[in-house]
């Protein structure tokens, strides 16, 4: 179905969300047609922070507001759901459109498997009245569905379009693009460079789909990296819990600029620690690369200021591989908290793999490594 027309049977004028890769033709409908508009359209840092700021937008208009994400979103919205947007709350009316990754019966990575299974009862169990759209669904289908909403956005209750894949179609595409030169695979070849035998724990992503490829071509064995596949924005918790309890090691943490403002509360617990081995390494390219190129607001933050607020000792912010050179040297040699700020050019080979390990082989050869040492 074309994503204009989904629209149109909606009649939202207000969307915020996290973007998707089956939604993708949603996200570039809305960039095109909107942009990034204070009273359209608001990318925000994770779903929580999306279904709050809708509830926001109904208390000031009295509008019903949409929020868009990937399934697994869905477990950020359930404290809002529950404790705010609920009708035993404040009953405010929301319509979610949600990218079903992980379908049964549609192969799909590792970390959308279990969400892919309850996505839809999950929303149920919620009290969210959902309807599924796929290749075949018709409009009329689609604008009965919502016909049949209406009544529970009355009062007060969220409803949600659960999108399969290739289920939407957008003529438009939507170019994204920055000034930066720097590869994030060419800084992940440099970071592997210095962290020698170092554990690394790496974001969801291209980033562990790079460092993966990267231990291949060099012969390297993957017992050094815990690859975070899915928890986007938990992994330098991660990386924080493994430092502490591995104080004889530098431990690095890859991280990416979505997933550090998804959280963003870790840096602030990490500053409070400040373990001497962690070197917490953000590769900000100002995007959400992995799932379209969405533009994240990490062009507009200053991560190496909010590193020194939460704490950091020491925290930099390079551009050139020069200068990250310099500064992942002096963090493997430091004896201290590290933060370095790497800004990255948007992109990504067109024959990047994935890896070819399961998630719990990975976990059981890292674990391993890390009781060996």
């Amino acid at each position: 179905m074309k994503v204009e027309k989904l629209l149109e049977i909606i009649g939202a004028s207000f969307y915020t969300g996290v973007p998707d890769s089956l939604l993708k033709p949603l996200c570039d409908y809305l960039m095109n047609t909107y942009g990034i508009n204070k009273k359209h359209h608001i990318i925000a840092a994770n779903e929580g922070n999306c279904a709050s700021l809708a509830a926001g937008y109904h208390l000031a208009t009295k509008k019903v507001p949409v929020v868009y994400m990937q399934n697994s979103g869905e477990g950020n919205i359930i404290n809002p759901l529950a404790s705010l947007l609920n009708d035993k709350v404040y009953a405010i009316p929301m319509v979610f459109i949600i990218g079903w990754r992980g379908e049964p019966g549609v192969h799909d990575e590792p970390q959308h498997i279990y969400q892919g299974e309850i996505t839809v009862s999950l929303m149920e169990n919620m009290g969210v009245k959902a309807f599924v759209i796929g290749n075949d669904t018709t409009d009329e289908e689609v604008r009965d569905a919502m016909n049949g909403f209406r009544e529970s956005l009355r009062n007060g209750k969220q409803v949600a379009f659960i999108i399969r894949k290739g289920a939407l179609k957008c003529e438009g595409k939507h170019i994204y693009q920055n000034d930066n030169t720097m590869r994030r695979e060419d800084i992940i070849r440099h970071i592997v460079q210095f962290s020698g035998d170092d554990p690394i724990i790496s974001t969801t992503g291209k980033a562990s789909r790079e460092l993966f490829e990267i231990r291949e071509a060099n012969g390297q064995s993957h017992k050094y990296d815990f690859l975070t596949v899915g928890s986007m924005g938990h992994t330098s918790s991660i990386a924080l819990g493994v430092a502490l309890n591995k104080p004889e090691k530098n431990v690095w943490c890859v991280d990416g600029d979505g997933s550090a403002l998804m959280h963003m509360g870790a840096m602030a617990v990490i500053g409070a620690n400040a373990p001497d081995n962690l070197i917490h390494i953000v590769i900000n390219n100002g995007s959400h690369e992995t799932v379209g190129g969405m533009p994240t607001v990490a062009v507009n933050t200053d991560f190496v200021a909010i590193a020194k607020a939460c704490g950091y000792p020491n925290a930099v912010g390079v551009c050139t591989f020069d200068g990250l050179d310099k500064v992942l040297k002096a963090a493997k040699a430091r004896n201290g908290l590290s933060f370095i700020e790497v800004k990255s050019a948007l992109g990504a080979r067109a024959d990047l793999g994935r890896p070819t390990t399961s998630a719990l082989d990975n976990k059981n050869s890292f674990m391993d490594y890390l009781n060996s040492l």
